[in-house]
């Protein structure tokens, strides 16, 4: 679990040593009946009438395609967002924890590239084609709305991340050695696919087809949400453009009037939310080559249930003086990990300790001392004897013990009693996790809260901090809000979680006292607070990655945030992100630098700053400080 989990399908393309874009369709086809049986295991997401053993393209129907395309959509986002996140501030790992250790401090690795590419194009774009064409000829055009919504989604995803990608439906979607398009002629090609699937939404549908709840594991059916969602992505779409000059966002300008017309048809309120709701259940697997339970949160899989995950600095003091207000945030004691622990004299002030629980501290990634440099951080271990305990003979280390990993367990895939991870395997070695990485922590893929937050930066930027600050409010208030239903479910399911400081509710004492003295006023409104206010909420998103880039990594706006100190000195790091640049895309994954390399090389010629006279430009070791097109001046 400490390298790129895609060994499944890299073994697959190693042994038949074809091109990548060719198997996505064969595999994809050639896998349809263990998707189906899957699925049909699964919440009754794939309950077809033809024979679920023996489907083929021709008969698949629509809406049993589109519970498994949001799947594996979800499931690539929710991975490129943990991998992101990691280099951008919030997350560490343990010292010489492996690849995402290394993203932590500004030393990209290659093996972080490769499953969200996957997952996306295996288990999700190749079915698109065939939903969408389905679809249509049973005029469900809800059907090929949500289909229009994800291929957005999901194509965003991809330029998001490597800049230039196959895109056009003829040929990365089902071809061979497909072309390459430019990041622009991608992010047109997303918003236009959202304004066919408002479109869509609207229309009559025909009078025998599927009702979209059948295959909605997204939104349960609701075109109402689908709608909203397609107005939100819009809205975010647009807005990250704005390094591109004002104008209409149909010539790739940053539009601010659509932004705010968009995000008055997107969610007014938590229940247009949508939310993909996790359980812990272990019924049916993917089929993709990790063979966990299709229910849970892929953030658990690639985060929760794995070692040594712990909380920076800067997340810590977000979360407990916001902008030195001096006043807690709620969602402190839900997002940092407890461990259960006893108090004693020894123990530091600043440390929180509740009910027999002991909250993490945060990981200096930036000063002086931070514990990269002197072999730090690293994992507690425990024991009866000792209790808590380093297993290191520095002095410096042996502190160490305050840093909470954020492990958790489940109890049907791994049979463990509740959702605790227990260090040692006995209750006093008990771990809380955090909310964003359980098994049955929600993915949230479109917020009320994400919609404040982009309101609140238009608003400010154009000079109104009065209804800047408004939406600022609301988007805070939203987020603790939604927060707070899932922490009531859990207790719910588990009435022995509640002593544990991270699965209790939160008091309206406390979120009153935050909103009202905890996160500024009208008149000190900044961006750097909207911005880093909506990282907290959008906590595990690619948006935050996004936001930073928008915004030139600029400390000023991202309260905390500062370039790893590891990262001055360390060699390797400093050769893929040299001095005075930025991590801005990631280079390509191993499959189209194999297998699709003229293509690849041959789209460089569009890409400022990409070195063509090299054999491939993608596998310069600096390539990772590329910008993407919309992170661009380009035009």
């Amino acid at each position: 679990r400490d390298t790129d989990r895609s060994r499944g399908l890299g073994d697959v393309y190693k042994r038949q040593n074809r091109s990548n874009m060719k198997l996505f369709k064969s595999m994809i086809l050639c896998s349809v009946g263990a998707l189906m049986t899957l699925f049909s295991g699964c919440s009754d997401w794939l309950d077809v009438n033809v024979d679920p053993e023996n489907p083929t393209a021709g008969n698949a129907t629509y809406d049993s395609r589109l519970a498994h395309i949001e799947f594996y959509t979800n499931s690539a986002t929710q991975f490129a967002a943990w991998r992101s996140s990691m280099s951008m501030g919030d997350w560490t790992r343990y010292y010489d924890g492996g690849t995402y250790w290394s993203m932590s401090y500004w030393s990209p690795q290659t093996g972080a590239v490769t499953t969200p590419y996957q997952w996306w194009f295996c288990g999700a774009a190749v079915n698109i084609p065939f939903l969408i064409d389905k679809a249509t000829a049973a005029e469900a055009w809800h059907y090929v709305g949500a289909a229009r919504v994800i291929r957005a989604y999901g194509f965003m995803l991809m330029t998001d991340l490597y800049g230039e990608m196959p895109y056009k439906s003829s040929e990365a979607e089902a071809g061979v050695t497909p072309t390459y398009n430019d990041g622009k002629t991608i992010y047109l090609g997303c918003l236009a696919d959202l304004d066919t699937a408002i479109e869509m939404f609207q229309k009559e549908q025909g009078s025998a087809t599927a009702s979209l709840a059948v295959g909605d594991i997204w939104n349960g059916g609701s075109v109402d949400k689908w709608l909203k969602l397609a107005y939100l992505l819009k809205a975010r779409y647009i807005n990250k453009l704005i390094k591109k000059g004002e104008g209409s966002y149909l010539e790739g300008k940053y539009d601010a009037a659509e932004i705010l017309a968009c995000l008055d048809k997107a969610q007014q309120s938590n229940a247009d939310n949508t939310v993909f709701n996790h359980i812990d259940a272990n019924n049916s697997h993917d089929v993709l080559g990790w063979d966990e339970p299709v229910d849970y949160s892929p953030l658990f899989s690639v985060c929760g249930m794995n070692a040594g995950y712990m909380p920076t600095k800067m997340l810590y003091d977000n979360l407990t003086n916001f902008a030195g207000s001096g006043i807690e945030d709620p969602r402190a004691d839900k997002i940092l990990p407890w461990a259960y622990s006893k108090q004693s004299s020894n123990s530091p002030a600043e440390v929180k300790f509740k009910n027999g629980w002991r909250r993490s501290m945060g990981v200096d990634m930036i000063g002086n001392d931070s514990p990269s440099l002197t072999g730090g951080p690293l994992r507690s271990n425990f024991s009866a004897a000792k209790g808590w305990w380093i297993d290191s003979e520095s002095s410096t280390r042996k502190g160490d013990t305050i840093y909470v990993e954020c492990t958790s367990q489940c109890k049907a895939y791994q049979g463990r009693p509740d959702l605790l991870y227990r260090r040692d395997g006995t209750d006093a070695s008990r771990e809380s996790g955090t909310f964003y990485t359980r098994v049955s922590s929600p993915t949230y893929i479109g917020t009320y809260a994400e919609a404040c937050f982009i309101r609140a930066e238009v608003l400010f930027n154009q000079g109104n901090k009065g209804a800047a600050f408004n939406a600022y409010k609301k988007g805070i208030a939203a987020s603790i809000d939604g927060m707070n239903d899932k922490l009531k479910v859990w207790c719910r399911e588990d009435a022995n979680l509640e002593a544990c400081p991270s699965f209790s509710p939160m008091t309206q004492t406390d979120i009153d006292n935050y909103l009202n003295n905890g996160i500024g006023t009208e008149e000190n409104i900044t961006l750097g607070k909207i911005l880093t206010q909506k990282r907290l909420a959008l906590h595990f998103s690619m948006e935050i990655w996004n936001d930073m880039r928008r915004y030139d990594f600029n400390p000023e706006l991202f309260l905390g945030w500062g370039i790893p100190a590891r990262y001055g000195v360390d060699a390797t790091a400093q050769k893929n992100i040299p001095q005075g640049k930025q991590f801005r895309r990631w280079q390509q994954c191993s499959h189209e630098l194999n297998y699709n390399t003229a293509n690849l090389q041959a789209i460089g010629a569009t890409v400022p700053g990409a070195d063509t006279s090299i054999a491939l430009w993608n596998a310069a070791e600096d390539v990772w400080t590329l910008p993407v097109w919309w992170d661009s001046a380009q035009n």
